[in-house]
C-alpha cells in the first residue's frame, strides 16, 4: 500500500426526489442511514440532503436533491441501474422492511446465474436498491 494520497475518492451519488422529507425518512428509518446535512439554495431553488452510514470525509453517501416546485415524477430512464447495500441475513432484513411498508419488487433469493443472494427494494421515487447478503457472496 502506498503512502501517496489517492487521486480519486468516491464521494456521493445524487438522485432527484419529489418529497424530500419522505425520502429522508425512507433512507434513515428503513435503511438505517443518518441525515448528515441538509442545505437550502434559494437562488437555485433546490435543497440537498446528504444521507449515509458515516461521515462524508470517509464514506460514500447519497445526495437527495429536491428541485423546488417540481410536481411531476422524474423519468428514471434506462441508463441508471441501482444503488447497492450489503446486509446480513437478507431474508430477515426484507421481512422487516416489508413490515415497515417497503416495496420489494424482487424478493430475496439466489441470483439467476450465481449463488449470491440478493433482493431489490424501491425508494419512494422508484429508485431501485439492491440488497446483497454478504454471507453468500461468491
Amino acid at each position: 500500500m502506498s503512502d501517496k494520497p489517492e487521486t480519486f475518492r468516491m464521494m456521493h451519488t445524487m438522485i432527484r426526489v419529489l418529497d424530500l422529507d419522505k425520502s429522508i425518512k425512507f433512507y434513515t428509518e428503513l435503511l438505517g442511514m443518518t441525515l448528515l446535512r441538509r442545505d437550502d439554495y434559494p437562488d437555485g431553488k433546490f435543497t440537498n440532503a446528504f444521507v449515509g452510514y458515516g461521515p462524508e470525509d470517509s464514506n460514500t453517501v447519497v445526495e437527495l436533491t429536491l428541485n423546488w416546485g417540481r410536481e411531476e415524477p422524474y423519468e428514471l430512464g434506462t441508463a441508471f441501474g441501482h444503488l447497492a447495500l450489503g446486509v446480513h441475513d437478507i431474508y430477515a432484513v426484507c421481512a422487516a422492511l416489508e413490515a415497515q411498508g417497503a416495496r420489494i419488487p424482487r424478493p430475496p433469493g439466489p441470483m439467476k446465474h450465481g449463488t449470491t443472494h440478493i433482493a431489490f427494494i424501491e425508494d419512494p421515487d422508484g429508485y431501485k436498491i439492491e440488497l446483497i447478503d454478504l454471507a453468500t457472496m461468491s
